[in-house]
This record gives structure tokens, C-alpha cells and sequence, in this order.
């Protein structure tokens, strides 16, 4: 997709946060919802896992972009990529301050809540702008594994996905 110059998604995602979510199960995981969540975003890249530790809870990932990153005038200027549960990005020149991409981008660890929202889930591609809603979660398997969803826009490195239990996907 080549969508055209200028901000495609301007806002900010919407969080509020949870100070007793539901539990919710799912397969061998039990989720626990920390927030509800709504992004409007720029899809950068997604990476489907099919064999690490967390697939048959998370399936895929999106990188997200709103605000000046979901602006091509920016994104030209950025080389972006995704590999084993990670969003990179790399610049030879910043096209923009670098808390701006970080706070105006992230790897979301995306749980399809139904069959339906995985299937609208796999659609998806670079260069959409989508929006998803749903809840912030952390979760726990059965044998001890366990993932944490970051709550911030502003952090960076391990631990700062969001991972999102998804119960709405719409597509412009």
C-alpha cells in the first residue's frame, strides 16, 4: 500500500486504566485486563509467529504508527523491521527527535479475542491505517510462562509491547 503524504492517523491512543480488570481465559493462558485500549494507527510491519513460546497465545505482531509516524515524510527516513517479538527502526539521519518515534510508535503483541477478529487480524498489512480496540493485558500460562504489557507510550526495549487482547478491528 502507498497511502499519500500527511498525518494519516493524528491521535493518540486511548488508554484507561484498570484498577481490577476481568480474568479471562484463554486456552492453556489466563489474561489479566490491566487497561482498555483504542489505537488509530499507521500499520508499519507485522510478523506472524508460528513456533515461539508465546504463538498459540499471540499470533502475530503489528508495529504501529500515529501522529508523525504514520506520515510518510517521515517514514522515508526510517528503515523499519520486526524479528523475534521486537519492532526495530534504524536512521541514518533523524527525520524527527527520537522520543518523538518512540512515543508515536510501538510493537503491539496482538491476541485476536474470536475467530472472527483473527481472521480480520491476518488481513492486515503495511501501510493500512487501522483501528483496534480492546483491552491491555498480562498474562500467565498454565506451566509458569507469562507476558507483561507495558502501560506506557515512552518506554523502550524489553517489556515495552503492548499487548493488546483484541476484540474489535476496523480498516479505513
Amino acid at each position: 500500500m502507498h497511502p499519500p503524504d500527511g498525518i494519516l492517523a493524528q491521535d493518540d491512543p486511548v488508554q484507561v486504566d484498570l484498577d481490577r480488570g476481568a480474568q479471562i481465559k484463554v486456552g492453556r493462558w489466563t489474561l489479566s485486563e490491566r487497561a482498555t485500549y483504542r489505537v488509530t494507527a499507521r500499520v508499519l510491519g507485522s510478523e506472524t509467529y508460528h513456533f515461539d513460546a508465546l504463538a498459540d497465545l499471540v499470533p502475530e505482531d503489528l508495529a504501529l504508527g500515529w501522529g508523525p509516524m504514520s506520515d510518510n515524510r517521515v517514514l522515508r527516513g526510517i528503515d523499519i523491521t520486526q524479528s523475534n517479538r521486537f519492532y526495530y527502526w534504524h536512521s541514518a539521519s533523524l527525520p524527527v527527535p527520537r522520543d518523538v518515534i518512540i512515543a508515536h510508535s510501538a510493537n503491539t503483541h496482538v491476541i485476536p479475542s474470536t475467530r472472527a477478529v483473527a481472521t480480520l487480524l491476518s488481513r492486515i498489512r503495511p501501510g493500512q491505517v487501522v483501528t483496534l480496540t480492546g483491552a491491555l493485558v498480562d498474562g500467565r500460562r498454565n506451566d509458569g510462562m507469562w507476558i507483561k504489557t507495558s502501560l506506557t507510550r515512552t518506554d523502550t526495549g524489553a517489556g515495552a509491547c503492548e499487548v493488546l487482547l483484541v476484540s474489535d478491528v476496523a480498516t479505513d
